[in-house]
């Protein structure tokens, strides 16, 4: 095995592809804080809230680049892949194959890939566990689902593979993202006094940020029999959205009373997404089980717009994926 011009230093324990994102941000300080060398291979596109650390490495690369992204892997021991433009998925197939190839070409040890609870669609099913048929409505499950199965061909006893489907993360990040329900919900109620709401039926399942870097630190470390081949849901609470709506409105309430009253509006909609995902798996595989909900996000959010740690909500678009993405199209 080579080590490459990023790894000359030291051997690096853990790349994490889009590890500048909204959940890599905080999985990388965590990391780092327990001892690990992590290098982030990104292309930054959404910025770089980073702290700086001696023993952080930074790849400005784009996982379509294959040779860039193999250089960065010689000397990796284990992969946690976050890396995905959720509004032009079609790429992710393209390059997913080749990067998992890089990795095992590379000696990576454990390979753990962030699919995502949306690959089961609409079920009325009372508990989607992992099991359950997947049903992706949208291009973006569409191609997590055929990824998983991309992976799976990979793995052999030397090269393990795991496929984690998390709920809808929500709460505070240095790297923050306000397109996402929960965020968005506090969000309005904080800064408009009204929050929307589209349906409010559908049912949805959410995980607060912290109990996902947890996760994270539990697969990396876990034994291999308990890993390897395995697909596990990752999620804490099933909440409508109109449930949701109401803690949002309650919790920034107690928050900031000079606000007065919070308006809910609710509006018809034709994202019908509903299921309940079951995460019994991985507690009885890895003793895993989320210490937080969707009040503890919020609160954490509250906490957050009063310290003045989210400045410019409302209009600043580098909290919404999809605007950054538009905005450089289009220069």
């Amino acid at each position: 095995m080579g080590i490459s011009k990023y790894n000359e230093d030291y051997v690096t324990n853990i790349l994490i592809t889009g590890g500048a994102g909204y959940v890599g941000t905080p999985l990388t300080a965590r990391l780092l804080s327990r001892g690990h060398n992590v290098l982030v291979y990104d292309n930054f596109l959404y910025g770089d809230d980073l702290a700086p650390h001696p023993r952080l490495k930074k790849v400005n690369g784009d996982i379509r680049d294959t040779p860039r992204l193999a250089d960065a892997l010689w000397g990796v021991e284990k992969v946690i892949h976050l890396a995905c433009i959720s509004n032009d998925p079609s790429f992710e197939l393209d390059c997913f194959e080749p990067m998992v190839a890089a990795a095992k070409a590379s000696g990576v040890k454990r390979f753990i890939y962030a699919s995502s609870s949306s690959v089961y669609g609409v079920s009325d099913a009372p508990d989607v566990t992992e099991d359950h048929p997947l049903n992706p409505l949208t291009l973006y499950s569409e191609f997590k689902a055929l990824c998983e199965g991309v992976l799976e061909r990979y793995r052999d006893g030397a090269f393990e593979t795991v496929t984690i489907r998390p709920a809808t993360v929500c709460g505070y990040s240095p790297h923050m993202r306000l397109d996402l329900s929960v965020n968005i919900l506090t969000n309005h109620a904080v800064n408009q006094n009204r929050i929307t709401v589209f349906g409010g039926s559908q049912r949805r399942p959410n995980l607060h940020i912290e109990d996902m870097i947890d996760a994270y630190e539990l697969l990396l470390d876990a034994d291999p029999s308990v890993v390897s081949g395995a697909i596990y849901n990752i999620g804490a609470e099933n909440m409508s959205i109109s449930s949701i709506a109401e803690t949002a409105r309650r919790i920034v309430a107690e928050a900031f009373p000079e606000k007065g009253e919070i308006e809910i509006v609710t509006t018809p909609t034709n994202d019908l997404r509903s299921y309940h995902v079951n995460s019994d798996k991985i507690f009885k595989a890895l003793g895993f089980r989320p210490k937080r909900g969707v009040a503890d996000a919020v609160q954490d959010l509250c906490d957050a717009f009063r310290a003045g740690r989210i400045p410019d909500p409302m209009t600043d678009p580098k909290y919404h994926n999809v605007k950054v993405l538009k905005a450089r199209q289009a220069t």
